[in-house]
């Protein structure tokens, strides 16, 4: 079958034809060189007429096999077929800290078997056309990890961040593989009665979160969203506080108006601008105000007189300095508190009229347009994801979202984004990753509770943004290269790679991909994966659905597998358009 090698370079051998008719079936099946003192795989990756072409893989020393090679065999090596043991060597074996993947369309379906703390402790990223088998992989895998009876992921935390609410019909049943395994599902669909309604607690964002909320694009913005969120913690304190901050910072307001050099009657429309928007019991147009034996109404303090003055100057003054208090604004919450989107709104008028942004025509029209926005969130459809009932901790809501019938915990928590825009959904998923990455790097001991995060469709949300300009990082570039120390691993799905972060993706250190046919998109594999080979970007290229090349450091070589049909599958197949189409 094979006869004398010709020719050796760095990553090839050519090796002549023997005498006997060499099977096509050779193809990507792997061989020994062997000689006295070494034993090299490789793959044969070309089959001609006269010459096998043959790329080496690794070496096989004392039982083990390690990829690249550095010793190269020599040219009076002999040449054979990989024996089952050898084999066992590169697709694995069924022991304790393996997992079944899939199988070999190679070896006669073969098990092949990986490690699990090399899959799952590492970033994944799974990538394929649509159609290609992605989200029956994803589900498959999943399914197996709780099949084994030797793993019990009883303490695993799998957050799926699903654009179409695929995998609900997948994982839903999994108490039947062990009644100790939970599915939790939280949809964006009012009407969907089998999960429970996706709600965030806004006072968990913070200055970073609200600013990709709001699509802030100018540092300025920054401030007035800190100066925002800082505000509505005060109103949230008792009464008493809320009141004499609110009035300190009106007072303030209006006095620095008083002693600019407009007319009066600007000075009066810019003083009442600012109470229609902030108001207090002591601060609006009809509350009273005490003179020496009489009372004005504060829109009467106003009243302009021959000579282009305010009347009632001296009582206005008087009236608004006993409202200020300097100290007040070294005050800061010292506790968090429920507030709402309207608590936001009210905040944000209160930021307007504070801070100079009155006389700073650039800073205004930012905030102006953060106003807009907010405004729009509160009145708007998604406002309702941003209602939660109660006030709730970082840590207890983390709490809340595996916790499953009060006493029991939830492995899978699926998050169905289907009935949301990509620009919210983007936010949520950014916000639950940094909040998730927050509370894994706040633990006494690190990585005691990994996350793995499933971002479906990614390339809607793990883009090159505009956040590294705005806020110094991007939460998946941060999570991506910080984030397995902390058992943060991001499981990336998509169909177009070439939309993802470059920085993400150069972080990634298994691959899945399921057949490709997009130039750009398999051009951009080869560019952003320098070790990766030819023969692997030529292999994904005619794979049938359900079948995917596998590499990186969970495999010992670049593997084609088969994986099973997940049972039950994820509402992932095409329309039947024939079954439609037919008059019933």
């Amino acid at each position: 079958m094979f006869g004398k090698i010709v020719y050796i370079s760095d990553n090839e051998a050519h090796v002549q034809v023997g005498n006997s008719e060499v099977s096509t079936n050779l193809m990507n099946m792997h061989v020994i060189f062997e000689d006295d003192k070494k034993k090299i795989l490789g793959e044969v990756e070309d089959i001609g007429q006269e010459i096998i072409k043959i790329r080496f893989q690794g070496e096989i020393v004392d039982g083990h096999f390690v990829g690249g090679v550095i010793r190269k065999p020599t040219l009076n090596s002999v040449i054979r077929i990989i024996t089952q043991e050898e084999l066992a060597l590169i697709v694995g074996s069924q022991k304790d800290g393996n997992m079944l993947l899939g199988y070999s369309p190679l070896y006669d379906n073969c098990p092949i078997y990986i490690d699990v703390n090399d899959l799952f402790s590492n970033h994944l990223a799974v990538f394929g056309n649509s159609g290609s088998g992605k989200s029956c992989g994803v589900a498959r895998i999943l399914q197996n990890v709780f099949s084994d009876p030797n793993i019990l992921p009883y303490r695993s935390n799998f957050f799926i961040f699903d654009a179409y609410g695929e995998y609900h019909n997948a994982f839903k049943v999994i108490e039947n593989i062990n009644p100790n395994f939970h599915f939790k599902y939280y949809t964006t669909n009012e009407t969907d009665t089998d999960g429970e309604r996706l709600r965030l607690p806004i006072w968990l964002l913070d200055t970073d979160d609200m600013a990709l909320l709001l699509d802030a694009g100018e540092h300025s913005q920054l401030t007035i969203i800190e100066r925002m969120l800082k505000l509505v913690k005060i109103f949230s304190q008792p009464d008493e506080v809320s009141r004499d901050y609110k009035n300190h910072l009106i007072a303030k307001a209006i006095m620095t108006i008083l002693y600019t050099n407009q007319t009066a009657s600007a000075k009066r429309n810019d003083a009442f601008s600012i109470l229609a928007s902030c108001s207090t019991e002591e601060f609006n147009l009809e509350a009273p105000v005490q003179g020496i034996g009489y009372t004005r109404k504060f829109r009467e303090c106003f009243t302009i007189d021959s000579n282009g003055n305010f009347s009632e100057s001296v009582l206005l003054t008087e009236y608004i300095s006993k409202f200020i208090n300097d100290e007040l604004d070294k005050y800061e919450a010292t506790a968090d508190n429920y507030y709402t989107l309207e608590d936001l709104e009210k905040a944000l008028d209160f930021t307007l009229i504070s801070e100079g942004l009155l006389r700073n025509d650039k800073a205004y029209n930012n905030a102006i347009t953060l106003k807009v926005r907010l405004h729009s969130i509160t009145i708007g459809e998604t406002n309702k994801f941003l209602r939660y009932p109660e006030y709730i901790t970082r840590d207890n809501y983390i709490a809340s979202l595996v916790s499953y019938g009060g006493n029991s915990k939830a492995q899978i928590i699926n998050f169905n984004l289907e009935d949301i825009d990509d620009s919210f959904a983007k936010v949520l998923c950014k916000v639950y990753t940094k909040m998730l990455f927050g509370f894994a790097k706040s633990l006494p001991n690190r990585a005691t509770i990994p996350f793995h995060v499933f971002l479906e469709e990614c390339h809607r949300y793990v883009q090159n943004d505009n956040d590294k300009y705005l806020l110094g990082y991007n939460i998946f570039e941060r999570v991506a290269k910080e984030g397995r120390k902390y058992g943060i691993i991001l499981d990336l799905i998509s169909q177009r790679p070439v939309e993802i972060s470059d920085t993400v993706i150069s972080q990634i250190s298994n691959f899945i991909i399921f057949k490709m046919t997009h130039p750009r998109d398999i051009d951009y594999i080869k560019k952003m994966l320098p070790n990766i080979s030819a023969e692997v970007v030529e292999k994904q290229k005619s794979l049938q659905p359900g079948t995917c090349v596998a590499f990186g450091k969970a495999f010992k070589v670049p593997m084609l597998i088969r994986m099973q049909m997940p049972n039950p599958e994820p509402s992932s197949s095409n329309c039947d358009v024939m079954d439609t189409w037919r008059v019933r």
